[in-house]
């Protein structure tokens, strides 16, 4: 690889490919056509002379040559973001496009509506929100920022507790109305839940049911947060919920409030190169603000939300 004038673009192609493991995910992820995808990684291996992908059915897996390019380009990639943040005036300008990963159910339920008011006051900016039921991938650039449950151990991260949410047990009232009386914990071991699947749980964070009724029936299991929500207004079962997801549904209530409160997190995370680029900076700062003045809200303590 001497003297080599590679093309960013091509290395970007690679980069997205490398992550996905997929020329076709990563045509979609970089909006181009595959039949480009493949030609440009053409050309990078004709560049250097050797091959970076191996074509597999399981997809493009990297070649040792390829796992060395991908950490020069990904060294590039961290360099250009700092020029970007720095020197190019994207430290003063709140234009351009920032990916936000989070948990599935904060991401519908909370941030969705919020970041819609911070778009309109941004009209240079598009906003990317993406609230799935697993961890989103930072180091492969799946997102400029992400909400998390849990707080990563290692990593180029600038963290930050971002606020406390409660969760509690929920029924509706027809519910309880035709089941047995629920007065005790040990009353639980007779109701059927709604709950995780839970050789698919994600974090530690959510296995809830194990320690609250661990004999009783689940009958209906989903990786969906927002399923499980659903599916418990339907009124054939119990399920734990989030407070900020269950309150938005009056039929729905608290059951046994007082034996059963669980208080989990929600975390902040912003790769360190990307902190200073001002439209990350800024849905960072709003995102943390939000958080703060709403934890009432997150805490199940009012229904209000207080809009940003």
């Amino acid at each position: 690889m001497k003297n080599l004038q590679l093309n960013w673009d091509n290395l970007r192609i690679f980069l997205a490919v490398a992550r996905s493991q997929s020329a076709l995910e990563a045509s979609h992820q970089l909006e181009m056509d595959h039949s480009t995808i493949t030609r440009r990684l053409h050309r990078l291996e004709k560049e250097i002379e050797t091959k970076v992908f191996n074509r597999t059915p399981q997809g493009h897996q990297l070649t040792p040559a390829g796992h060395r390019l991908l950490e020069a380009a990904e060294r590039i990639e961290s360099a250009l973001s700092a020029v970007d943040a720095e020197i190019g005036g994207d430290n003063q300008t709140l234009a351009g496009q920032v990916r936000v990963g989070a948990t599935e159910g904060f991401g519908s339920f909370f941030l969705a509506p919020h970041l819609a008011n911070f778009c309109a006051r941004h009209p240079a900016m598009t906003v990317d929100l993406m609230p799935v039921p697993r961890f989103v991938n930072l180091s492969k650039r799946e997102a400029d920022l992400a909400v998390s449950i849990e707080r990563p151990e290692s990593g180029a991260y600038v963290i930050c507790k971002l606020t406390d949410y409660r969760l509690q047990l929920y029924a509706t009232r027809s519910y309880l109305q035709r089941t047995p009386t629920i007065s005790t914990l040990s009353d639980l071991q007779m109701h059927r839940f709604i709950g995780y699947v839970d050789e698919l749980i994600f974090s530690t964070e959510l296995r809830y049911l194990s320690k609250l009724a661990p004999r009783a029936p689940v009958k209906l299991r989903s990786t969906s947060v927002i399923a499980q929500f659903f599916a418990a207004k339907r009124s054939h079962a119990l399920a734990v919920l989030p407070c900020f997801i269950a309150n938005t549904c009056p039929d729905l209530v608290a059951v046994l409030p007082r034996d059963v409160e669980l208080i989990r997190s929600f975390w902040l995370i912003v790769p360190s190169e990307r902190r200073e680029i001002a439209r990350v900076r800024a849905v960072s700062d709003f995102l943390r603000h939000t958080a703060e003045v709403n934890r009432g809200f997150l805490m199940g303590e009012t229904n209000e939300v207080i809009w940003n």
